[in-house]
């Protein structure tokens, strides 16, 4: 069913973008300002659910790629988004019936958002990611078959391209990220362009409302004074993200962080205590824009695509990995990925292999997290 998304919304909504975004996607901060301005300006949002698109009508995803600490430094015009899909649609000969997320972590959960109001366009509750990754194959779209080619893309000096690689959306994200470094590290796109009845095959369904609705969790938890673990546990256990596992408390002893290729690229060493344990510890957690690998002590807690967030302590807000610092308290999280991101056509895509890691995918409901409520 179609739902309204105001000004109200957008504070739960980013808090839950970071979560899921798994310290990557670019913080949502900025991307939550434009679109409080958009809105203001325009009216507020219609969000569609993908059920209830026509079979027939034309979808394209909107999103800003590039490094997340280039992201937060380097603020968009707000005409990025608009300029690449018009720039795909005069390419198509064809106008976007709505637009929707590629990922519903981090800053993309804002971008088509805010592109949205200013052209008074729909939203589809749904995107091709379930979280956030950081290379554009890496996508149920692509893995279920869409082609991402043809694929616009904006700079913010009013720079356009199209990119067309056919099948090939490997080389797509090739093409797109070199053009990315030469645009100053960031930029906007519009790609997978695909019909009603695709978004419903290949689409991760009801993102947005997943998203707003584990930051309205962790919000009302803290206002009641309760856990906000507890509450988002609960909210989380009616979801396809159903399972959530405590792996770690501690405080950050040190983070390693290196821009290269427009990815971030690194890893955060963690000192404290598993849950349930006395004995100190230490996690690792290793990261390429979105955090990959939790290890503690060489034992494996969580690994990609299952989610890896690192929250304060105290207040559960989230961490992204450009603000990771020494000496924060802080919490970290493991949380499953619905049944389409763990098939092995998906895990060839976006499993631990593909970010060049030796382990084999085991989901985190399986490995040494402890449930929340029993630790």
């Amino acid at each position: 069913m179609a739902w309204t998304l105001d000004l109200d919304d957008l504070h739960d909504l980013a808090r839950g973008a970071a979560l899921l975004g798994t310290g990557g996607g670019g913080d949502p901060h900025v991307g939550r300002l434009l679109v409080a301005e958009a809105i203001r300006e325009h009216g507020p949002l219609t969000i569609l659910d993908p059920e209830e698109l026509d079979d027939d009508v034309l979808i394209i995803p909107t999103a800003q790629m590039g490094a997340p600490t280039v992201v937060a430094e380097k603020l968009p015009a707000g005409t990025e988004g608009s300029r690449a899909l018009t720039t795909l649609e005069e390419h198509l000969g064809r106008t976007a019936f709505a637009t929707m997320p590629i990922e519903c972590g981090g800053v993309n959960s804002m971008i088509p958002l805010q592109l949205a109001a200013v052209r008074g366009l729909p939203v589809v509750d749904a995107d091709g990611m379930g979280r956030a990754f950081p290379e554009l194959q890496m996508e149920t779209f692509s893995v279920y078959g869409v082609s991402g080619s043809p694929l616009a893309i904006a700079g913010e000096a009013g720079e356009k391209a199209v990119i067309d690689t056919g099948a090939d959306n490997k080389r797509m994200e090739d093409f797109a990220r070199a053009l990315t470094v030469q645009l100053g590290g960031v930029a906007h796109i519009a790609e997978y362009a695909m019909s009603g009845a695709e978004v419903k095959r290949v689409a991760v369904p009801r993102t947005l409302s997943l998203a707003l609705g584990v930051g309205r969790a962790i919000r009302t938890a803290r206002e009641a004074n309760e856990d906000p673990l507890h509450r988002l546990a609960q909210f989380l256990g009616t979801t396809p993200y159903a399972h959530l596992r405590h792996l770690f408390t501690g405080k950050v002893v040190d983070v390693e962080r290196n821009t290269d290729g427009a990815f971030v690229r690194g890893a955060a060493r963690i000192s404290g205590s598993r849950p349930g344990s006395s004995a100190a510890g230490e996690l690792r957690i290793g990261f390429q824009n979105e955090n990959l690998r939790a290890e503690a002590d060489g034992e494996l807690l969580a690994v990609v695509p299952d989610l890896i967030c690192i929250l304060e302590a105290d207040s559960a807000e989230p961490i992204t990995t450009e603000g990771l610092r020494y000496g924060q308290r802080v919490k970290v999280i493991g949380i499953s990925t619905p049944a389409m991101m763990r098939t092995q056509e998906a895990l060839a895509v976006f499993g631990p292999q593909a970010f060049g890691l030796h382990d084999e995918f085991t989901a985190v409901e399986s490995l040494g997290g402890s449930i929340v409520g029993e630790d």
